[in-house]
């Protein structure tokens, strides 16, 4: 019984420890059951995350091919360009060799009738002794050979004003094939004043670290460096990149082709843009502009305003002499208002005479009593405006030591004349000095006038009171009162802007704030009427600020303009370069009205 008992017991605890692992080996298969649901979930998501990516990857392949095939185009477009670019320069190339060699002929036809005239007036001297009726056959032989020659002459002359005008279309349709405005752009290398601390930005980012770069000779790359985020590049394209290796005499170079259309009748304008410290005045006028002399100052160094007048008198000097006269002035916009940095003797001119800008009835723009300096050379400007600039408005930063607070405006005003009117015009008054030297007379005068005297000084009287028939036949060789001296007027405008800056980085307070705010409105209205003109609105604020009614004739005239952004290269102004890159992309798109010349002169 006690057996029977013990067997009984054991059977129900073998029971409960079965029923018990039956509970965990269900309990076990439920956890394991809820795993594979947790996995099957898992799998669904990575199948979709995968066909995603599959989806991305067969989406790529097609935006590179895009993007190849419109890069394709571009080179070739550009190749396109840049072959009718060079047939052009080969053509003016062989035009100004031809125009060389036509002026080399003419000035020896010019030469030629002097000797002639000379040995006219002796064969006459020596004729008045001849007996009357040889005497008369002589003087109408030499007239037949001077009117032969003065034929041959004009006939030079009109060639030579072809190929001059010739060679000037060539050229200025150069230059509009480069675009309506110009627009260059100047990366500066890495100063000391980029090394800051980040921190104190909190970007987290080395500010001193480059972003901006000349990627080639016509495009900058901008990389927008974000924390946490991969590199996106920005492409900026404009007629000419420079980078920090490219010295001034390269920047310059660009600029020259504008220099030679002054003389060709037609106004140019060249502007320097961009935020403060980013190289602007050392473009526009070199290092250390703010020596005595600029003589002392490397040719290398010279910014593009030495260099602009450098070029400028070498061209006059090319032309005849006294054909072309210059004119300097000097202006700055301070706080919204015009100075005359030139009008330092009058009273109360300490930082220059104010001035307003007013417009025409002719529609052009006008500065009122404005102080014009005439120049004869390259050095004269430089030191004109070496003692001037002095007078500009400046003010340390935290950024520049010393940086402009006022927009500098050097204007060079060339007076044309025509060559072959004052070359004529000498020539015929020299030969009647000559004339009126020796006592030389007439006989066609005389006959002109048969009561004279036979008196030397009676002949004289009475053949200046005679009428002749015709220039051309008569001896007679007295200036053509029909010969034109007018003059028509070009200028050359070249201007150094301020620059935009962030109040909290450059750490102004106090009445230099007010200057910040001038400065900044004033750009803002200049980026204005440039997007008007770029959309073709119907109205277009110049009138918002005195710089750009001062430049109305320059920005939406009949000038030549050229825009030069200077841009700095690091992280720390990253802000700042985007903006006027992307304002001079927006300038590229400015569709100017057709060029005209300044009062062009025709010499008949």
């Amino acid at each position: 019984m006690a057996l029977y008992e013990w067997s009984a017991s054991a059977v129900c605890q073998t029971g409960v420890l079965r029923v018990t692992q039956v509970h965990l080996l269900e309990h076990k298969l439920r956890s394991k059951e809820e795993r594979i649901l947790e996995l099957e979930t898992e799998n669904a998501i990575l199948h979709i995350r995968l066909a995603e990516c599959l989806g991305k990857l067969r989406r790529e392949p097609d935006e590179e091919v895009k993007a190849l095939t419109l890069r394709q185009h571009q080179r070739d477009a550009q190749k396109i360009t840049q072959s009718a670019l060079a047939k052009l320069l080969s053509g003016v190339q062989v035009v100004k060799q031809e125009l060389s060699e036509l002026f080399a002929v003419y000035l020896s036809f010019a030469t030629e009738l002097e000797e002639k005239s000379k040995q006219l007036l002796e064969k006459v001297e020596q004729a008045s002794s001849v007996p009357k009726g040889r005497r008369e056959d002589s003087v109408q032989n030499l007239e037949a050979h001077v009117s032969a020659l003065e034929c041959s002459l004009e006939e030079e002359r009109e060639r030579c004003r072809a190929e001059r005008q010739r060679r000037k279309a060539l050229h200025n349709t150069l230059v509009e094939l480069r675009g309506n405005i110009r627009v260059h752009c100047r990366v500066r290398p890495v100063l000391p004043f980029d090394h800051v601390e980040s921190s104190t930005f909190g970007s987290g980012l080395a500010t001193s670290e480059e972003v901006v770069t000349a990627f080639s000779d016509d495009t900058v790359m901008v990389n927008c460096l974000k924390t946490a985020s991969p590199v996106h590049n920005k492409m900026f394209e404009f007629e000419r990149v420079h980078g920090p290796e490219d010295p001034q005499d390269a920047v310059f170079e660009e600029v020259k082709p504008l220099i030679t259309s002054l003389l060709d009748g037609y106004n140019v304008c060249i502007m320097a843009y961009g935020q403060t410290g980013s190289g602007k005045t050392h473009t526009m006028l070199g290092s250390g502009p703010q020596e005595e002399n600029f003589k002392t100052q490397k040719e290398t160094q010279q910014g593009i305003i030495p260099k602009a007048a450098a070029e400028l008198f070498r061209l006059i000097s090319e032309k005849p002499a006294e054909s072309h006269t210059v004119e300097v002035s000097v202006m700055e916009v301070y706080n919204n208002e015009v100075f005359d940095l030139l009008a330092r003797d009058e009273p109360g001119s300490a930082a220059g005479q104010h001035r307003d800008v007013i417009t025409t009835s002719s529609g052009t723009i006008q500065v009122t009593s404005l102080t014009h300096l005439p120049v004869c050379n390259a050095s004269e400007v430089m030191q004109i405006i070496s003692s001037v600039l002095k007078r500009r408005a400046h003010c340390p930063t935290l950024i520049h030591p010393d940086s402009s607070r006022s927009h500098l405006i050097v204007t060079l005003t060339i007076s044309s004349k025509s060559p072959n009117a004052l070359a004529l015009a000498r020539r015929l008054q020299r030969a009647k000095k000559d004339m009126q030297r020796k006592e030389w007379w007439s006989p066609r005068c005389r006959r002109a006038n048969p009561t004279a005297q036979h008196s030397s000084d009676e002949l004289f009287a009475s053949s200046s009171s005679s009428t002749c028939p015709s220039p051309s036949l008569s001896p007679c060789p007295s200036p053509r009162p029909s010969i034109s001296q007018a003059t028509f007027k070009t200028k050359l405008q070249l201007v150094d802007l301020a620059g935009s800056e962030c109040v909290g980085m450059s750490g102004v307070s106090g009445p230099a704030l007010w200057e910040v705010s001038c400065i900044n409105r004033s750009l803002s209205a200049l980026a204005d009427v440039l997007g008007a003109l770029a959309e073709h609105r119907p109205h277009v604020p110049y009138r918002n600020s005195k710089l750009t009614h001062l430049l109305q004739d320059a920005i939406g005239g009949d000038s030549k303009l050229l825009l030069m952004l200077c841009v700095s290269p690091t992280q720390r102004f990253i802000t700042e370069s985007l903006q006027s890159l992307g304002l001079g992309t927006r300038v590229r798109q400015v569709q100017k009205e057709p060029r005209r010349k300044s009062n062009t002169l025709r010499v008949k």
